[in-house]
């Protein structure tokens, strides 16, 4: 991860990784990308905004991209060691994913022990991945630990080259539908989808398109990283959990500093009512995978009059439990 610059993500590598992806044995499936205009959902904005329904990837969200390359480029038979969200675990869904793969895999999420861990937390147990709970501020602690005295390998879950070439075939499947957007919008957490997004358009030739991320705003590091011109970490708190990692990636901040027009922050009460709005529309998304829609319908993003504009819904992991807890 540290070993390589944003000069390494080349458009041929990112080629490969498209293929890798989508040829990969945990049935990666291209998801459907509709006009904004087909659905019910509501807009003032006189735009053309196509939607990228992530949520109905095969696991629920796109992480199961950036898995599908990152194991494809290690050794078959490996131990393997990672951190996943502490709430939805959607890269640790996509490593159970990984069931059929040989070798010893574990995922630490925090925080814990109780309460218990979500469904996504199940999954992974269920397909032979071991789930360590530990809070957010131990998470490294526990990897380096695997790492030392059980020789791991560390696969980190959003700053590293293979995992970000893998989320940038979400970026190439856009350019296939709408192939000059004007504007991209994309949900940041530790950057790593935003990164491969936004790497994928700007090297396929768009050089005028504009490309957001969107951060909750008690979760702000690539905003925080972008002022300070440095990746850094802050005590992260939403209810966007997949997008509150505790630090900003290395890799994912220089890939972003190159590509991305800016980074747009949005609160928690605007990803509530993003969450019940897209569910009254008949799409169930999690509050991470919201975030671009909250950000354009609240006029997050400047100048979209007349432009043909994406929206990236990322995931869908949301029970009917914590449905509940969202606004009619």
């Amino acid at each position: 991860m540290g070993e390589f610059s944003e000069e390494g993500l080349t458009l041929d590598l990112l080629r490969e990784a498209r293929e890798v992806v989508r040829s990969s044995p945990l049935g990666v499936i291209n998801t459907p990308m509709i006009p904004w205009c087909q659905t019910t959902l509501p807009l003032d904005i006189h735009c053309n905004i196509h939607i990228k329904l992530e949520n109905m990837q095969r696991t629920g969200s796109f992480k199961i991209r950036g898995v599908a390359n990152q194991f494809a480029r290690r050794p078959k038979g490996g131990h393997f060691v990672t951190m996943s969200a502490k709430k939805n675990g959607n890269y640790g869904k996509g490593w159970g994913r990984e069931k059929k793969k040989k070798g010893k895999k574990k995922g630490g999420g925090g925080p814990g022990p109780p309460p218990p861990p979500p469904p996504p937390f199940f999954l992974g147990v269920s397909f032979g991945v071991e789930v360590e709970r530990v809070p957010t501020s131990c998470l490294m602690n526990v990897v380096n630990r695997c790492v030392q005295e059980e020789n791991m390998t560390f696969l980190h879950s959003y700053d590293d080259l293979d995992l970000i070439a893998g989320h940038a075939s979400l970026g190439m499947e856009v350019l296939e539908v709408m192939p000059e957007p004007d504007v991209v919008v994309v949900c940041c957490g530790g950057g790593g989808l935003l990164a491969g997004v936004a790497a994928a358009i700007k090297l396929s030739g768009c050089d005028k398109t504009r490309i957001y991320g969107v951060e909750p705003e008690g979760a702000c590091t690539m905003y925080k990283s972008f002022i300070e011109k440095k990746p850094v970490g802050m005590d992260s708190q939403s209810i966007a959990s997949g997008l509150a990692p505790p630090f900003a990636g290395t890799l994912p901040f220089e890939l972003c500093q190159r590509y991305v027009e800016g980074i747009v922050l949005i609160n928690d009460e605007e990803i509530k009512a993003a969450v019940s709005t897209l569910y009254r529309s008949g799409l169930v998304v999690e509050p991470s995978g919201s975030a671009a829609f909250a950000a354009i319908v609240n006029n997050k993003i400047p100048e979209l009059e007349g432009k043909n504009v994406v929206c990236i819904l990322s995931g869908g992991n949301i029970g009917k439990d914590e449905l509940t807890n969202f606004p009619d």
